[in-house]
């Protein structure tokens, strides 16, 4: 538990000397997810967090950070509460000298990645990951807070779309394990300079490793070979001059297996997903789990009953048909991910990619989307395109595509042309809300 008092004097804040002794652990920026005991943080962005106070005490708040004082209300003031609340985490990190963290992040594969360290490290020891998607400058502060004095193991995601961002969250998390999935396109109309610009982002979370600490990186990015970071690196790729690199790939209907090899060893790992793609986490995960003190083959073990989150490649059957639900992001790295995801399921009929717009590419949008409806003719039957920027998916794509501008008219052609035994891919960015068509297609 913390104290006021302890908070206040990490963050600067001020607390009333009623109210200094006032214990609250975690803490949560929405009123109506407040867990009872919980910090609430009145953030001041569209909303004003301050009007919510009075839910969240109803609902079980044990006191509020916010930056103007109400009678009667245990708080922090201080001058910015979301200022304060990445200081209050970072005061709570210094706290939690046993426990090892992992950091990771990049631009495909850092949420995948993330839920493979926290089974391959909740093998052996206590962990706490970050819940879903929280890994912004919210997000982060949020997920420390929520580690509890004594765990072991702690996997932080972080994520990033401007320069900066990286190196305030990587000073809150200090992680003695850093991980790079991978640089690609996402976010990449914020770079002047374009992937260079966001490899130098990414490499902003070294910036908050801990002496000693070991950066965990993807050895098939040229980008990152050629950063060559001045701290402790390991490698890991499919190429042989990596330090954990994947052999004898096959895949099947029940997912993946191959041969981690590197570092003295050589273990069969069995992921129960679909994708090729998923290997390169998966060594991630091996490696990052190593660093802190798993076993490589206990984590293994640990990755054979691994399930993902939310609606990534997430494959199921309704109504006569195979489902997959990638959802929830989607670039120029992901979407062809995916659809060899759907080229190589085995499929009773046809395969349909239903792709929305891959957003914030800047200039390299029509040509990322035009790519994508190249790939996808390869690898589908039909190609239904939503959105302005996946005309050119559809015209790349040929007589195979059609293309749409409505989420209405999607789902009517969807129900129409779609048959039962199909096999349907939906991917685009979370921005383009692709899962409402998904669900009211299952209905």
């Amino acid at each position: 538990m913390i104290t006021l008092k302890q908070a206040a004097a990490w963050c600067g804040g001020t607390v009333l000397p009623e109210y200094e002794n006032v214990e609250f652990f975690g803490a949560c920026n929405d009123s109506r997810k407040i867990q009872p005991g919980q910090l609430f943080a009145a953030l001041v962005a569209e909303r004003d967090g301050h009007d919510y106070i009075p839910d969240a005490l109803k609902n079980g708040a044990a006191a509020v950070l916010g930056q103007r004082q109400l009678p009667g209300v245990p708080m922090i003031v201080v001058p910015n509460s979301g200022r304060g609340l990445m200081v209050l985490a970072a005061g709570w990190r210094r706290e939690l000298e046993g426990t090892r963290v992992i950091g990771l992040t990049g631009s495909v594969g850092k949420t995948t990645a993330k839920e493979m360290c926290a089974a391959a490290c909740g093998s052996l020891r206590s962990t706490v990951k970050t819940l879903g998607n929280l890994n912004n400058e919210i997000g982060v502060p949020l997920t420390v807070l929520s580690i509890p004095r004594g765990t072991e193991c702690a996997v932080v995601e972080m994520g990033m779309s401007n320069a900066g961002e990286l190196s305030r969250l990587t000073r809150i998390a200090r992680p003695h394990v850093a991980i790079i999935t991978m640089i690609g396109k996402m976010h990449i109309q914020n770079f002047k300079d374009g992937q260079a610009g966001i490899c130098r982002a990414k490499l902003e979370i070294l910036e908050g490793l801990e002496p000693g600490g070991t950066a965990v990186l993807n050895g098939d990015d040229p980008l990152l070979r050629a950063a060559a970071p001045a701290v402790k690196a390991l490698w890991f790729g499919l190429g042989p001059d990596n330090d954990l690199r994947a052999e004898e790939i096959r895949t099947d209907t029940r997912g993946i297996s191959f041969f981690a090899v590197g570092l003295g060893q050589r273990i069969p790992v069995r992921l129960p997903v679909p994708g090729e793609h998923n290997v390169m986490n998966a060594l991630a995960a091996l490696l990052a789990a190593q660093c802190v003190g798993i076993p490589m083959q206990t984590a293994a073990a640990a990755l054979a009953d691994f399930k993902n989150t939310g609606n990534r490649m997430r494959i199921f059957e309704a109504r006569g048909f195979t489902l997959l639900a990638d959802c929830y992001n989607a670039g120029p790295e992901s979407t062809p991910a995916a659809l060899k995801v759907l080229r190589d399921r085995p499929a009773r009929g046809r395969r349909i990619a239903v792709l929305g717009d891959m957003l914030e590419l800047g200039d390299h949008a029509s040509e990322s989307h035009r790519a994508v409806g190249e790939l996808a003719a390869q690898c589908a039957d039909l190609i239904l395109a939503y959105g302005p920027l996946s005309a050119d998916i559809a015209a790349a794509a040929g007589d195979k595509a059609r293309h749409f501008l409505d989420k209405a008219a999607l789902l009517a052609a969807l129900q129409e042309l779609a048959r039962p035994g199909d096999a349907i891919l939906f991917k685009a960015s979370h921005g383009m809300c692709l899962e409402q068509v998904l669900n009211e297609f299952t209905m």
